[in-house]
């Protein structure tokens, strides 16, 4: 694909994700704006739709093929979409993203940061956590400012 048609494509996609429009965000998936693409910050789709809480978003992306452990690298938008989710309390975003494979477990930053239940706690966000929890989260003895 040349790039001026992908860079067209990646806006089309970014631009329904934060306006929460999944007929749009289904629409330039079918264009062929690839759901493992990131914008020019570094921000994967999924990891957008995810800390917007955007269930359905969320749901097409992972359907399209969106790999649910993907950590975004975006400027203050690095991080997992689980992480994502989990941090600003989006239940149904994480029980979806649970749906599709994500590890419960999985720590931001390579492995070196914050898990999603961390976050949860962190929120406080009880239901999420009991969700995570459910799924297998465990909660681990690691400090973090």
């Amino acid at each position: 694909m040349k790039r001026r048609r992908r860079k067209r494509l990646t806006r089309r996609l970014f631009a329904a994700i934060i306006q929460g429009d999944a007929l749009r965000v289904r629409a330039a998936l079918r264009a062929g704006a690839g759901p493992r693409w990131a914008d020019a910050e570094g921000t994967t789709a999924l990891y957008e739709a995810a800390v917007s809480g955007r269930t359905a978003i969320v749901r097409l992306l992972l359907e399209a093929g969106a790999p649910p452990d993907a950590e975004s690298h975006g400027v203050g938008a690095d991080g997992t979409p689980l992480c994502a989710a989990a941090c600003w309390g989006f239940t149904e975003t994480v029980r979806e993203l649970l749906a599709h494979g994500a590890d419960p477990n999985l720590r931001e930053e390579g492995g070196a940061g914050r898990s999603p239940l961390d976050w949860a706690d962190r929120g406080p966000h009880p239901e999420t956590a009991a969700l995570l929890t459910s799924a297998g989260a465990v909660r681990q003895d690691v400090s973090f400012p």
